[in-house]
C-alpha cells in the first residue's frame, strides 16, 4: 500500500516534452508572458497605487535620512523601483524602492567612499543582478538557510533601530551598531524634549491607528498608518516645536550623480557583492511572500489573517512569480537608480503587502505608485520640507523593529536552528552584513556536521534477544562506537538491529555486513528493522513505509501485487523493492544486509525451478512472490496495522468516544473503481456512505424489500443530522448499461428487480419534457453517459420524495447535490446549484478544477478540490473541444437527435 510503485512512461510523441516554441507551459515553470497585450489600469489598481504612494513617500525619506544620503535620492529610488521594476519584474504585485535591508550597508559605503562612488557601486550590483537573472540563478539564492536570511534581516533591523534612536533623541547616529549602543547613555544625558516627544507621538500613532474601533475607525483606517503618523507629527511640530530639525530637500540642480569608483579594487568588489547579496535576497524573499499573500487573497483570506481579504469574486488570478525575471528587473532598476543618483533598490515587504491588501490586480498599481512619487518629488517639495526628521526616524525605527520577527524566531527554534539565527544576528550587529552572513554559514555548517556525527547506540536485552538501537546517521565517525557495541553481543545469539536514520556510508555498511556474516555463521539470527518495526530485509511490498495513509495504492497494492504476468518488470522497480545501501550493493532476493538469507526467515527464496506462474522475475534475477486470495487480505491488514494504524489510532479512538458526526450522506455506486475517500479527500468520520448497484434511491413505498436505502436516509437525516446529501454517479456504469440493454422480457432476477428503480431515469432521458443533462458545455459522449447523468438528477427527485428529506429541505437545514465522476479522466463534476435544488432549468454538470474559486457555491468543501482555487471558466474551455468531436454526433453540430419516450 504505497506510492512506491514505479510509474510507466510512454516514450511516444504524445508524451514527449513540449518545445519552448509551442507555448505550452511546463509544470513548475513560470507562466509565459502575455504578448501583444495592452497596459490596462483597473480601478482597484488606481486606488492601490495611491495607498502605496502614501506609504512610500515618508518611508523613502526616512530611509534616506537613516543612510545619511541626499533626501531626494530616496524619492528617485522609489520612483525608479516602482516604474522600472514594476514594468520589468517577474512579480506583478511586488513594490520596489529604497531597501531597508541595505540601510546599514549603504550608510557605511557613503561614509567610506562618498555618495557618488556609492552610486557607482549600486550600478555594479545591478549589472551583476542582470547577469545572475540571465543565468537563471534566482532559485539558487533561496537555497540559503532561512535561519541565516532571517537572522541577517533581523540583525540589520537591530542596527537600523539603534541608529534611528539617536535621531529620535535629537542626536546623530554613529558609524556602527555597537558604537550606537555604547553611545546611548551619553545621548540620553543631553537629550532635548522636542525630538523625543515628536518621535513618541509618531510611534504611538503607528501602533494605535490600525486598531481604531468603530465606524469612524474603519473610515480613517483607509489612510495608511505611516502617512497618518507622519502627518500628525508634522502638524503638531508646526505648532508646538517650530524650531525642530526638518527635512531639507536641496535643489535638483545640485543633485550629485555617480562617478568612477575610487578605492582598493578588492574592497570595492566586496562592497558590490554585499549590495548584490542583500538586495537580491530581500527582493526574492519578498517575491515569495507576495505569492503567499496573493494565494491567500485568491482563497478569500489573507495569508496571515483569518479575516477576509478585500477582493471581489471578479478579481483575476495572479500569476506565480518568475524569480529570474524579477532578479533581472531589480538589476535594471538598480542600474538606472545608480545612474540617476538614487539609493539601491529592492523589493519591499511593507509596501508589497500593502499593495496586495489594497486590492491590486496587476503591475499597473506598482507603476502608478512610482509615477505619483515622481510627481511628488517635483511638485510637493515645500510640503515635504515641513516633515520633522524625528518623525521619519521614528517611522524607520519601527520598521527596523518589525524586521525582528517573532514568528521567524519561533520557526527557527522549532527547527532547532536558533543557534544559527542568533550567531547571524550577532555577527551582523557587531561586524557587518557580509561578516554576519559568513558567521551564520559557518555556524550552520558546524551544526549540520554535529548532527551528522551525533549517533546514539544503545543495547538492551529483551528475554534473551538483544536489541541494538542506532539513532542518527551511520558514518565513519560512528564506526568505532558501533564496532564496540556489536562486539559486546554474545556470539551466535538472536539480535534485532533497529536503524533509525536515512544515511549510511560505506564504512558503516561494511562494519555491519562483516559482523552480521560472523554472527550468522555461528548459528545466530539477525533481523534488521526500521524505527516503525518493518523489517528492512523483507521486500518493500511488506516493509516499505513510504505509504501515504489515505492514498495507499497504485496499480493495485504495491505491498502485495506484482506486475502483470508477461509484462516486463523495470529493474528500478526491483531495486526499489529492497533497501539500498550507500555502497551501491543491494541484497539479492531473500537476503538482508547479511547476504546470508538468515535475516528474514519467512522471505521466499528465489529458485531457478520456480514456476513462471508463481513469480515475476525482474532483470536482476530477484523473484517477487505473487500473493492472492486470503494472503492478499492478510497482507493488507498487516500493512494497515503496521503503517496506517499508528497514525490514525488517536483519531479513531476519539471517534469511538464521541460517536460519528458526519457532515454528509454520500450515495454512490458499488463499482470498485469508485474510491469515495480518495475522490472526496475525506477521512474517518467525514462521510456516511451508502453504496449500491447504480447509486439508486428507491422512492418511498416503491416496493417491499428495498427499504435499506430509505432506512439509511432516515438515519442520516433524522439521527445524524447531516447537512447535505450527495448522489454520485460515474462513467462506464455497468448498471446503466444493463438498464439500457435489458428489454421488457428480462429475467426476474434479484439484479433486475433492483434495476427497475432506475427505469424512471431511462424514461427521463428519453422524454421530451426534461432538459438534457450535459457536462460543462458539451453534450455527453454517448447514451450511456447521458443515462448516467440523467440518473443522478432523477435520484435527487426521489430523495426529495422522502418525508424526512422534504422536511429538512423546507427548514433550510439540508442541501442536495448531484455529482458525476469520470473514472478514466479522474475528474469530478458537480450539478449546477439550481438543478441540484430542483429549481434549475438546465441540468449542467460543471467541472471541478484543482483550484476552482466557485466551489463554495456547491457547499461541498471536501470533494476532489480541497484547495478551492482555480481560474474561473477553465472548465468550459477544457471541455468545449470534446463537444465538436462527439462520437454520437458525426456532423459535429453539437445537436443529437432525441428519441421520444
Amino acid at each position: 500500500m504505497s506510492a512506491c510503485v514505479r510509474i510507466r512512461h510512454d516514450h511516444t510523441a504524445r508524451s514527449s516534452p513540449p518545445s519552448r516554441a509551442s507555448g505550452i507551459k511546463r509544470p513548475h515553470s513560470p507562466p509565459p508572458p502575455r504578448r501583444g497585450g495592452r497596459f490596462r489600469i483597473a480601478g482597484a489598481d488606481l486606488s492601490a497605487s495611491i495607498t502605496v504612494f502614501l506609504i512610500a513617500v515618508p518611508m523613502s525619506l526616512g530611509l534616506a535620512v537613516a543612510m545619511d544620503a541626499p533626501l531626494e535620492a530616496g524619492l528617485i529610488s522609489a520612483a525608479v523601483g516602482g516604474i522600472v521594476a514594476g514594468l520589468l519584474g517577474g512579480t506583478p504585485l511586488q513594490v520596489s524602492g529604497p531597501s531597508a535591508g541595505l540601510t546599514v550597508v549603504t550608510a557605511e559605503l557613503i561614509q567610506i567612499y562618498g555618495w557618488r562612488t556609492t552610486c557607482a557601486i549600486t550600478i555594479g550590483a545591478g549589472l551583476l543582478q542582470i547577469l545572475l537573472g540571465s543565468l537563471r540563478a534566482a532559485r539558487g539564492a533561496l537555497a540559503v538557510s532561512p535561519a541565516i536570511v532571517h537572522g541577517t534581516l533581523a540583525g540589520i533591523g537591530v542596527a537600523i533601530a539603534l541608529a534611528q534612536l539617536h535621531i529620535v533623541l535629537g542626536g546623530s547616529p554613529l558609524s556602527s551598531a555597537a558604537a550606537n549602543a555604547l553611545a546611548l547613555p551619553e545621548q540620553l544625558g543631553r537629550v532635548s524634549p522636542a525630538a523625543p516627544l515628536i518621535g513618541a507621538l509618531t510611534i504611538a500613532v503607528l501602533v494605535v491607528w490600525p486598531r481604531l474601533p468603530g465606524r469612524i475607525g474603519r473610515a480613517v483606517r483607509r489612510l495608511p498608518a505611516a502617512l497618518a503618523s507622519v502627518a500628525i507629527a508634522t502638524a503638531v511640530a508646526a505648532v508646538a516645536a517650530p524650531g525642530i530639525a526638518r527635512v531639507d530637500l536641496p535643489s535638483w540642480r545640485s543633485h550629485a550623480l555617480p562617478e568612477l569608483p575610487q578605492g582598493p579594487v578588492l574592497a570595492l568588489a566586496t562592497a558590490v557583492f554585499t549590495v548584490l547579496l542583500v538586495a537580491s535576497l530581500e527582493s526574492l524573499l519578498a517575491a515569495v511572500a507576495v505569492d503567499k499573500l496573493t494565494a491567500g487573497r485568491a482563497g478569500g483570506r489573507t495569508a496571515d489573517s483569518a479575516a477576509p481579504a478585500p477582493v471581489t469574486p471578479a478579481t483575476p488570478p495572479v500569476q506565480r512569480s518568475d524569480l529570474d525575471r524579477e532578479l533581472r528587473g531589480q538589476g535594471v532598476a538598480n542600474v538606472l537608480s545608480g545612474l540617476l543618483g538614487g539609493l539601491p533598490v529592492s523589493g519591499g515587504a511593507v509596501r508589497s503587502s500593502a499593495n496586495v491588501r489594497a486590492g491590486a490586480t496587476g503591475r499597473a498599481a506598482t507603476v502608478l505608485h512610482g509615477v505619483w512619487v515622481l510627481l511628488a518629488a517635483g511638485l510637493l517639495v515645500t510640503a515635504l520640507e515641513w516633515i520633522p526628521l524625528a518623525a521619519l526616524a521614528a517611522l524607520v525605527m519601527v520598521v527596523g523593529f518589525q524586521m525582528v520577527s517573532f514568528a521567524h524566531i519561533r520557526n527557527v527554534h522549532r527547527h532547532r536552528e536558533f543557534l544559527v539565527y542568533g550567531a547571524t544576528i550577532t555577527g551582523v550587529v557587531l561586524f557587518g552584513v557580509l561578516e554576519g552572513v559568513a558567521i551564520g554559514i559557518a555556524v550552520a555548517v558546524a551544526v549540520a556536521l554535529h548532527r551528522l556525527a551525533r549517533t546514539r547506540i544503545t543495547v538492551t536485552d529483551q528475554n534473551g534477544q538483544h536489541l541494538v538501537v542506532v539513532r542518527g546517521q551511520l558514518t565513519f565517525l560512528a564506526v568505532p562506537r558501533l564496532s564496540r557495541a556489536l562486539g559486546q553481543l554474545p556470539r551466535g545469539g538472536d539480535v534485532v538491529v533497529e536503524l533509525d536514520g536515512f544515511f549510511m556510508d560505506h564504512a558503516a555498511y561494511e562494519t555491519i555486513q562483516h559482523w552480521s556474516d560472523a554472527q550468522t555463521a555461528q548459528g545466530g539470527r539477525v533481523v534488521f528493522t526500521g524505527r516503525s518495526g518493518g523489517r528492512i530485509a523483507e521486500p518493500a511490498s511488506a516493509a516499505h513505509s513510504c505509504c501515504r495513509p489515505w492514498t495507499p495504492w497504485r496499480n493495485h497494492h504495491c505491498h502485495d501485487q506484482p506486475d502483470q504476468p508477461g509484462r516486463p518488470v523495470d529493474a528500478r522497480r526491483a531495486a526499489a523493492t529492497w533497501v539500498a545501501f550507500p555502497s551501491g550493493e543491494h541484497p539479492t532476493a531473500g537476503q538482508g544486509p547479511t547476504g546470508s538469507g538468515r535475516a528474514e526467515a519467512d522471505t521466499p527464496k528465489a529458485s531457478a525451478a520456480a514456476p513462471t506462474g508463481g513469480f515475476d522475475t525482474p532483470g536482476d534475477g530477484a523473484a517477487v512472490p505473487r500473493r492472492t486470495g486470503a494472503h492478499r487480505l492478510a497482507s493488507g491488514l498487516s500493512s494497515f496495522q503496521r503503517n496506517t494504524a499508528p497514525l490514525v489510532r488517536d483519531e479513531l479512538a476519539r471517534l469511538a468516544r464521541e460517536g460519528q458526526r458526519p457532515s454528509q450522506l454520500f450515495i454512490t455506486c458499488a463499482d470498485s473503481r469508485l474510491v469515495t475517500s480518495m475522490i472526496t479527500a475525506s477521512g474517518p468520520g467525514d462521510l456516511f456512505t451508502v453504496r449500491n448497484v447504480g447509486n439508486l434511491v428507491p422512492p418511498p413505498g416503491a416496493e417491499a424489500g428495498d427499504d435499506s436505502v430509505g432506512a439509511a436516509i432516515e438515519y442520516a437525516v433524522d439521527v445524524l443530522k447531516v447537512e447535505s446529501i450527495t448522489v454520485c454517479g460515474h462513467s462506464g456504469c455497468g448498471a446503466m448499461q444493463a438498464l439500457m440493454s435489458t428489454g421488457p422480457d428480462a429475467p426476474q432476477t434479484s439484479l433486475w428487480r433492483w434495476l427497475r428503480h432506475g427505469l424512471p431515469s431511462l424514461e427521463r432521458m428519453r422524454s421530451r419534457h426534461h432538459a438534457w443533462a450535459r457536462i460543462s458545455g458539451r453534450l455527453p459522449a454517448d447514451e450511456v453517459e447521458q443515462l448516467c447523468l440523467s440518473n443522478v438528477v432523477q435520484q435527487l427527485d426521489h430523495l426529495r420524495a422522502h418525508e424526512s428529506v422534504a422536511r429538512r429541505l423546507a427548514e433550510g437545514a439540508l442541501q442536495l447535490h448531484g455529482m458525476y465522476f469520470h473514472v478514466g479522466e479522474a475528474q469530478a463534476y458537480l450539478l449546477a446549484e439550481g438543478a441540484s435544488a430542483g429549481s434549475g432549468i438546465d441540468e449542467v454538470f460543471d467541472r471541478v478544477g484543482p483550484g476552482d474559486p466557485n466551489h463554495a457555491r456547491y457547499d461541498i468543501t471536501d470533494l476532489s478540490d480541497p484547495t478551492g482555487l482555480s481560474a474561473p471558466g477553465d472548465h468550459a474551455a477544457a471541455s468545449a473541444p470534446a463537444a465538436a468531436a462527439d462520437p454520437a454526433d458525426p456532423s459535429g453540430s453539437g445537436e443529437l437527435e432525441r428519441t421520444s419516450a
